[in-house]
């Protein structure tokens, strides 16, 4: 590993950590194609600290929402339609949305592991983007909005959107924020709404999983990575805030659908240069 490519990981996870375009399936295209492999160990390892700057970018953009949620910040907010909500996001919606993905991903551990290849992702791409495309065309026509800001999320709405978010953990390339902002959609939850909980939920699902596999790659931070670790670390910080920030200002102006095409663009770039 060089400094060059690992700024270039960086800006590749900061970009697409959030965004539903799968990360999973930005990484292993962006290894192959700079001619490396990113099954190593130490490979393994940079893409943790990397997920970790992403983590802390998006724990730093809902600051505010974070302290509120454990009692310390008790400002409230007004709904889109300028009421009160009769009640706030608490920790029970974020345990519903989190509890499902980290039990299945607990016990099928190894199972997960052995779907992160190139052909997998490929068609959790294709798969992806047309579960998309489905659920915002299924929330603007067929349904209700009752959750148009975060506030007005009910537990049951919060665990379906667990419920979803298993589909990325069993099929690598899928997307997480894919799945969490589609299953929302699906379940009467506006865009912008289901984009704040997948954001939100991200936070804890994503150190108890960076969490865990540190456990085991721990010995690889020596001197040799560590400089490549902090900058790669930093690099993805500082571009996931600033995506997050750019995603949730013109969240009108991209829909699901317009990240489902580009999904289809890239698994095409796969087949053409992974797969043949």
């Amino acid at each position: 590993m060089d400094i060059i490519t690992a700024i270039i990981l960086g800006i590749v996870e900061g970009i697409t950590e959030f965004i539903p375009v799968s990360s999973t399936g930005h990484m292993i295209l962006t290894s192959r194609l700079m001619g490396f492999n990113d099954q190593t160990d130490i490979m393994k390892t940079f893409e943790i600290v990397i997920q970790l700057g992403a983590i802390l970018a998006i724990a730093i953009v809902y600051w505010r929402r974070l302290l509120s949620l454990v009692g310390l910040n008790s400002k409230q907010k007004t709904s889109i339609n300028g009421i009160q909500p009769s009640k706030r996001l608490d920790l029970i919606h974020v345990l519903l949305g989190i509890t499902p993905a980290l039990v299945v991903a607990f016990f099928a551990r190894d199972f997960i592991k052995s779907l992160f290849n190139a052909n997998t992702v490929v068609w959790a791409l294709v798969a992806g983007g047309i579960f998309m495309i489905f659920a915002e065309w299924y929330n603007k026509s067929k349904l209700t909005i009752t959750a148009q800001e975060l506030d007005d999320l009910t537990y049951r709405q919060a665990f379906m959107i667990g419920i979803y978010q298993i589909i990325s953990v069993l099929w690598p390339g899928f997307s997480r924020s894919g799945s969490t902002i589609a299953g929302g959609m699906l379940s009467g939850v506006s865009y912008k709404a289901s984009a704040d909980f997948s954001f939100l939920i991200a936070i804890p699902i994503m150190c108890a999983a960076s969490g865990y596999e540190l456990l085991d790659s721990y010995r690889y931070f020596n001197s040799e990575t560590i400089g490549f670790f902090v900058i790669g670390f930093l690099i993805s910080f500082v571009v996931a805030y600033f995506v997050v920030l750019a995603f949730m200002k013109l969240i009108q102006r991209i829909s699901l659908t317009h990240f489902a095409i580009y999904r289809f663009i890239l698994a095409a770039i796969f087949w053409i240069f992974i797969l043949n």
